[in-house]
């Protein structure tokens, strides 16, 4: 095949023009550094200008930022997004130097994650699916946030596309060494950041090795197993040294998560696409249907991808040639990676899905240049309209509900901003404590260390936590007819700033807080 390409004949012209006509000589470099960048871009402009750190992000950050005391960290991190975060969290409390950080460190991932497949897809369908992909308001919002499920499917596109780059290798060549370290890179970043994920991504790609005979290799199947070891080492050496075990890590896992179980959330992971980045319980109207529309189509597209690819193979439709298997390959680990978030879990949160939706983008990105491609000149121009115009109002849909999203941001961020304010008049002040509704938020805004009695986060007893308030000012956050422990019922009550959907919220300050 190789001379036939370079030969002056007509078999090596008609190779030139489908090379051309697919894209494939396009050069990879400007395209998808051109996608990284608008992403960049898109993240500096409308994410990161005036917004705080969410719940999760503090938590996450608190464990290397020098402005408060760690949080408690529970059983179902990891700890790879703080290792991410720290060269700057560590150095400064600046959220906004933080978020560029991010911003830009994510616009580089995206460009690597698409790099790995220049060798397996046309150059503009690979540059479609990281549009696609990195317009979606959860990948947008998401990118410059200290979170971790954004890297979790970049580890995901790497890791797909270097298995296949090196299966597809000439069974006993050299192959592509630096493919089968990508294939175990890729596992390794999956595994810092969720280690549940790293393993559901493992799964589908080392049931191909087995079953597809063409792909049988030793090398792949020890670094498959060797990635995702490498990966989940440090949570599960952690689950040793403070949860009493891996399977006692794993049960309070569970236990946090709502008990692993048949769940179908397919309608919560609905009313999530509304705007909502937790969804807990999802017992909400689903006011916003059009924001699901592209959720409907996407198992449609990819599938219409999928076979596209098959059309083009010497064995139509056939996981052992090459073409379909760069679709469908990535539509499988898809589905695999989104299992426990659709199936096994009771709740919601649009960012779980982010590593399926990175894959799904590929096949999709096929379907929508073969429907234009594939049907007769004649029509190209009119299908072509109507793919655009229906891309462009699914943009409009994705950058209204994150333009939603992030104004009930900004107003979060400065009601928490002023909650803290308020405690600090009142005398709360480092060292200092900071208990009950939205603690985590407020205690790190404050400069205080985080502590609850009970729930998911119960690090303190009450004991404990009286004990305290004699020594340092304690501040124990209280909404709507709740009441706070007995042993601060006789302490002094200060109203504190509307936040959020929170009710008559108010703190029960120690009297070791002097205003």
């Amino acid at each position: 095949m190789h001379s036939a390409r370079l030969a002056p004949g007509p078999q090596g012209q008609r190779l030139r023009q489908d090379r051309r006509a697919l894209g494939l000589a396009a050069r990879p470099l400007p395209w998808l550094a051109g996608v990284a960048a608008l992403f960049t871009v898109l993240q500096l402009v409308l994410v990161v200008p005036g917004t705080g750190l969410g719940w999760d992000e503090t938590v996450y950050v608190s464990q290397v930022s020098p402005q408060a005391p760690a949080a408690f960290f529970s059983a179902p991190r990891a700890r790879g997004i703080t290792f991410l975060a720290a060269p700057v969290a560590a150095l400064t409390a600046s959220t906004g130097l933080l978020r560029g950080y991010l911003a830009v460190l994510s616009g580089c991932g995206l460009f690597a994650a698409l790099w790995v497949w220049r060798r397996l897809l046309p150059v503009p369908v690979l540059a479609l699916a990281g549009v696609l992909f990195s317009s979606l308001w959860i990948t947008v919002f998401y990118g410059p946030q200290v979170m971790p499920n954004l890297w979790v499917a970049y580890g995901a596109l790497i890791t797909v596309g270097c298995f296949l780059r090196v299966v597809r290798a000439p069974a006993g060549g050299a192959g592509d060494p630096r493919a089968l370290l990508g294939l175990g890179a890729g596992l390794l970043l999956a595994g810092l950041m969720r280690p549940s994920d790293a393993v559901w991504l493992a799964l589908p790609l080392g049931a191909a090795a087995l079953l597809v005979r063409e792909w049988r290799r030793p090398a792949v199947l020890l670094v498959l197993v060797l990635g995702t070891a490498a990966g989940c080492a440090e949570w599960v050496v952690e689950a040793y040294l403070r949860y009493g075990g891996l399977a006692e890590r794993l049960h309070r896992a569970s236990e946090i998560q709502g008990g692993m179980g048949l769940h179908l959330a397919f309608d919560d992971q609905l009313r999530a696409l509304e705007g909502r980045s937790l969804c807990r319980p999802c017992e909400v109207a689903w006011r916003q249907p059009a924001t699901a529309v592209w959720w409907f189509a996407l198992p449609v597209l990819a599938a219409g991808g999928v076979l596209a690819a098959g059309r083009r193979g010497r064995r139509p439709f056939s996981v052992r040639d090459g073409r379909t298997s760069v679709a469908l390959l990535p539509a499988l680990t898809a589905v695999s990676l989104a299992v426990p978030y659709l199936l096994l879990i009771d709740y919601a949160a649009p960012r779980f899905l982010l590593p399926s939706y990175a894959l799904l983008a590929l096949p999709v990105a096929l379907c929508l240049v073969w429907l234009v491609t594939g049907v007769p000149r004649s029509l190209r121009t009119a299908v072509g309209a109507a793919v655009a115009v229906a891309l462009a109002a699914h943009l409009a849909v994705q950058f209204a509900v994150l333009e939603g999203v992030l104004s009930r941001g900004r107003a979060t961020r400065d009601a928490v901003g002023r909650t803290a304010a308020e405690l600090r008049r009142e005398g709360v002040r480092p060292p200092c404590v900071v208990s009950g509704a939205e603690a985590v938020r407020i205690a790190f805004r404050a400069g205080c260390a985080s502590r609850q009695v009970r729930g998911h986060d119960g690090s303190i007893t009450r004991a404990g936590l009286a004990a305290t308030a004699r020594t340092v000012p304690v501040a124990v956050l209280v909404t709507g007819t709740n009441e706070p422990p007995p042993f601060a019922r006789g302490w002094r009550v200060a109203p504190l700033p509307h936040l959020g959907g929170l009710r008559d919220y108010r703190a029960y300050v120690s009297p070791s807080a002097t205003p």
